[in-house]
């Protein structure tokens, strides 16, 4: 059944009020920040016959309009790589819809409906996202201390000094310090942001970028909150061409049917690219310093949760 007593209390709660504005501020910091540095913003694809398959294509949230099937989005990594056609740099604020195991629902850290500032860039490589990544988080956290003062006295929230540039770790140096489940572990040993970068092939998506150079090796990143709260925004380098896409999407085990009309845009030509998801409720959930990310949302929705 539906909690309609908890809804009543989260509508009249100070600490989601508070929060919910603060991440209005950073929403508009973000989009300052990235207007300013020639980024276009479009609109979100809600519903698509493409999504991202995160490591199971097959689950899908499928819905059914006019005879055709779509799938709600998972994240607009394909309409992000599609877009660079019009604009050579875009960004959006871009819902998703993951339909997380219910096991998670009390991490603090999983939402099955959120929102990503999600950014791509035609012809970038990594070290250029990486610098971006590095300076809009920057940006936002001086942004932040600037306009949200009152806010962050209410949380008890005194945030960190960031030193760029942020550290990096491989893949395989945080499997050899932290073990196998190294994100949390690595994220409460952190003051600083880190970066974490060349995952192995297998862990990530058939559309991240393999280092032509290396071998099984991605040219991708993620940025990993310190303080223990976890990841921060995933990214990368793309792959762009159309016979190594089909390849990757054959050694996932996907059919090839399943992502027909994206092999068709690759096949007519996309641009070399990379860019960045950046979720917007659990950076509100670091800056305000908060235990639980159904905290910085009205009408949050955790997974396994019946929920408005």
């Amino acid at each position: 059944m539906l909690d309609l007593e908890r809804y009543l209390q989260d509508l009249k709660s100070e600490k989601i009020k508070l929060a919910v504005g603060v991440q209005a501020k950073i929403i508009q910091a973000a989009r300052d920040f990235l207007t300013r540095e020639g980024f276009i913003e479009i609109l979100p694809v809600v519903i698509s016959p493409i999504t991202d398959p995160l490591t199971d294509y097959r689950v899908r949230g499928e819905i059914e309009c006019y005879g055709f099937k779509y799938q709600i989005t998972k994240s607009m990594i394909f309409h992000k790589q599609i877009a660079l056609h019009t604009f050579p740099k875009i960004f959006c604020l871009s819902p998703n819809v993951r339909i997380e195991p219910a096991e998670r629902k009390n991490t603090g850290r999983h939402l099955i409906e959120f929102v990503q500032l999600d950014l791509e860039v035609r012809e970038a490589s990594r070290e250029e996202i990486l610098d971006l990544g590095e300076r809009l988080f920057s940006y936002l956290m001086v942004r932040i201390k600037e306009t949200c003062q009152e806010e962050l006295r209410f949380f008890g929230r005194q945030l960190p000094e960031f030193n760029s540039p942020f550290p990096r770790l491989t893949y395989q140096e945080a499997i050899s310090y932290y073990g196998e489940n190294f994100e949390l572990a690595l994220s409460r040993d952190s003051t600083q942001p880190v970066w974490l970068i060349d995952f192995p092939l297998d862990v990530r998506e058939f559309y991240d970028r393999e280092d032509p150079d290396r071998p099984g090796v991605l040219v991708d990143m993620d940025l990993i909150y310190p303080e223990g709260f976890g990841e921060a925004l995933s990214g990368g380098e793309r792959e762009y061409q159309y016979e190594r896409i089909k390849e990757r999407i054959q050694k996932k085990g996907i059919r090839l049917e399943a992502y027909e009309l994206y092999l068709k845009f690759a096949a007519s030509g996309l641009y070399p690219s990379a860019g960045f998801g950046f979720g917007i409720e659990r950076l509100t959930r670091f800056v305000c310093g908060l235990s639980d990310v159904a905290s910085t949302r009205l009408f949050a929705k955790k997974p396994g949760v019946y929920s408005l």
